[in-house]
Parts: C-alpha cells; structure tokens; sequence
C-alpha cells in the first residue's frame, strides 16, 4: 500500500508546533489568570510552571515519537502501550470530539474577531468560518508542503505581531513589579483556575507526532520540534506576559477581557488595538491550519488497522496527502460550526485530550519495561521524575476539570467509553 512521503523539515516540524499552540489563548487568558492570582510574581510564576509541566509532556511524546516516527503519533504509541483498544478510543474521540470541536471552535472565533474589522450579520460570520474551514482543508488535501508553508507563514506574521506588541510595551514607561509578590495571599482554588487557564494556552503541542511518519529524520527532528517548539512558546509566553504587566496593574488585567488591545491602545495609539486585532487572527488561523493538517494521519493510521474506513487509509495518488480524511474532517467541522453545536463538545474536547495525554506519557514508562531493548534515539530528560509530574499534573488537570464541570465531564468519559462496541465491532468486520 502506498505510504505518505516523508517531505516535512525540521522547521515545518517546529512550525506545527509554535503555531498550533500559539493562538488567541496569549489575548485572551490573561484577565481570567488576573481574576485568581494577587501579584504580576504569581502571576508569571503559573506561566512558568504551566510552561515546564509542558515542556515535560512534549518531552515525552519526544522519546516516543523518536522510538515509532510512524505516521498516527498518539494513535501509534497508546497501540504499542496499551494494545489497539486503547489506541482506538483515542482515535474514536479525537475525531468525533476533540479535533472536530477544536476546529469549529477556532473558526468561528476567527469570525468573532473578523467582525471587529469589517461587520458581519451571523449568517455572514457562520459562512466565513466554514469558509476558512474549507479553504485550509483544500490546501491541505491538495499538498502537505503546502499546508507546512501556511504554517510556517502565518507563524511569521503572528510572530512579527506579538514582538511590536512586546517590543513596544516594553519601550513605554511602565510600572512592572511595584507591588508586593503576595503570595500568602494565594488560594488553592485561585491557583488551580489559573493554571488549568495556562495549561489550556500551552496545548496543542502534541499534534506534530500525528504527522511523525512524513517528518525528515524524524528519530532527530521529532523530539528536537517538540522539545524546542514548546521552549519557545513559553519563552513569547513570558515576554507577552512581562509586557503585559509592564503597562497594565493586575486589577486592570483582572477588569479586562481584551488585554492586548488594552496595552497596545496605550503604548502605540489607536492603530495599535487594531494590530492586536490583526494578530489575533493571524494567531487562530495558523492554529486552525495546524489542527486541520495533522488529525488525518490518525484516522489514516487506524484505517491501515482495519479499525476505521477503509477509505480514510487511502493515499491520493496524485497529491499524496490523506485526501479523503481531510475532506471528511472538514465536512464535519463545518458542520459543527454551523449549528453551533461545537460548544457543547469544547469542554468534553480538553477532559478527553488531557485523559490520553496521561495514558500515552504512562505509555513511556511502560515501554521502558516492556521493550527496553527497543532502540531510543532520543530518552527523556528527567525520567522517570519527569514523566511522573506530568503524568500527575494531567491526572489533577482532569480531576479540575471534572470539579468545575462535572456534567460534561461524565459525558465526555460516556463517549469515550461509547467506543467499546464500536472497536469490537470494527475489529470482528476485519
């Protein structure tokens, strides 16, 4: 069967990376973060933490993703773990739910902050975020290369927007760091909110192992754009947040939902609102680009297994790129995106991903003791002290998420465990 060529370069790797995870999360986090935490000290220290308890979680999906580059990722290394079961659930959800969501998601906020532009009706709003949808998938389904050069491009833009933004906050008389660090004052709900905010601003950086099998040298560029993807992500996240804090005090971060349009109306004048505004899309459309791009390769890799459609295993024999998955997951999400209907799902889409992102990081221990002879090109710095704390801090982040929104949470468990009769009755058609 035809396989789908290996023509990605470290820097697409990277791109995926920075630029999936990059998105309005740096505008729009901050104030929530303002809400529970006393001081700018506390307040980047969360940051921090969130960043390195990432950092450890791409790390681990490094060693793996160098241990089986193959196209599939996740899907690929929970298979190797857990058995096809596990890996199928994973695939099951990240379909149905989680990609699908995210995607509707992160258009129709394209078309929320498009309307600050230029106005738009709501029928108006809704037909551009399918059509962002559908022209991102197109690229995609017609070249790999090109969906890796609208990443690479749209991180450029977004990039060379957050450092004006930085740059000129960090040019304009501030008043960082004046106030005491108050973190006495912190509360173990506050700090919980807060970092639950973080962790959801650093994810997306594990989606470049979809995309493994088509990566140049991937034993080398796999663990390499996850370890230095992310490091760069919290090091934009830090600086965003010094600038921010620079300009505005913590109540003033707290009282608004737009930070960014709110300092850079400060430090560069009126057209500096709308810069952040341009930003802001420019950030959503390199995230949606990444989230359309790689989730084929699962479905791909699970149809190869005889436990999807056969079809979503197909390599296009003139683009070759999973055409069909890419065609399908777009006609999906539009349609998500049009009834609205992908809010509901939002929430059931981060329980679900931060329950396999503790089962695939516990996969690396697993494997250690069940293949250690396995070749490791890369091994994960830290282990097993490492991949504890993150297995951990996904294993509390799920546990905050079931707090604060029990209902889709059981639903979201539900839907996962939904896929049982449905493996069992792939795998007997097989």
């Amino acid at each position: 069967m035809k396989e789908l060529p290996r023509r990605l370069t470290l820097l697409d790797a990277a791109s995926v990376v920075i630029g999936s995870v990059i998105g309005g999360g740096i505008f729009l986090v901050p104030s929530v973060i303002a809400r529970h935490l006393p001081s700018a000290q506390s307040i980047l220290l969360v940051w921090l933490l969130a960043g390195i308890v990432s950092f450890f979680g791409a790390l681990a999906f490094a060693e793996l993703g160098a241990m089986m580059p193959a196209t599939g990722g996740q899907y690929v290394f929970l298979r190797e773990a857990y058995g096809p079961l596990c890996a199928f659930l994973c695939a099951w959800t990240l379909f149905l739910v989680t990609m699908a969501a995210q995607i509707a998601s992160l258009a129709i906020g394209f078309s929320i902050y498009a309307a600050q532009l230029f106005p738009l009706t709501p029928l108006w709003s809704k037909g551009l975020s399918v059509l962002l949808i559908v022209l991102l998938s197109a690229i995609n389904y017609r070249a790999t290369q090109g969906g890796a050069f609208v990443q690479k491009l749209f991180l450029f833009l977004k990039l060379a927007g957050l450092s004006v933004l930085i740059l000129g906050a960090f040019s304009a008389k501030g008043t960082i760091f004046t106030g005491p660090a108050n973190f006495s004052q912190i509360t173990a709900g506050g700090l919980g909110l807060a970092t639950v905010a973080c962790l959801l601003a650093y994810d997306g950086w594990n989606i470049v192992s979809f995309v493994a099998g088509e990566i140049e040298r991937p034993q080398r560029n796999v663990p390499l754009a996850l370890g230095l993807g992310v490091a760069f992500v919290a090091l934009i996240y830090m600086l965003a947040n010094a600038a921010f804090l620079h300009i505005l005090s913590v109540p003033e971060i707290a009282a608004t939902d737009r930070v960014g349009a709110e300092v850079a109306l400060r430090t560069l004048g009126p057209i500096g609102a709308t810069l952040v505004t341009v930003t802001i899309l420019l950030s959503i459309v390199g995230s949606l680009n990444g989230a359309i791009m790689t989730p084929p390769r699962i479905y791909f890799t699970q149809a190869r297994d005889r436990l999807f459609f056969a079809q979503f295993g197909v390599v296009h024999p003139r683009f070759e790129t999973p055409a069909f998955a890419i065609a399908i997951q777009a006609v999906w999400a539009a349609l998500l995106a049009l009834t609205g209907t992908y809010e509901r799902l939002i929430t059931m889409a981060v329980f679900a991903a931060w329950f396999f992102y503790a089962f695939t990081a516990t996969g690396v221990i697993i494997l250690r003791r069940t293949r250690p002879d396995a070749p490791r090109p890369y091994r994960m710095w830290g282990y097993p002290y490492s991949t504890v704390l993150f297995i951990a801090a996904s294993l509390w982040f799920v546990g905050s998420m079931f707090v604060q929104s029990p209902t889709a949470s059981l639903w979201s468990m539900a839907f996962i465990l939904s896929g049982i009769p449905v493996f069992y009755i792939w795998r007997r058609k097989a």
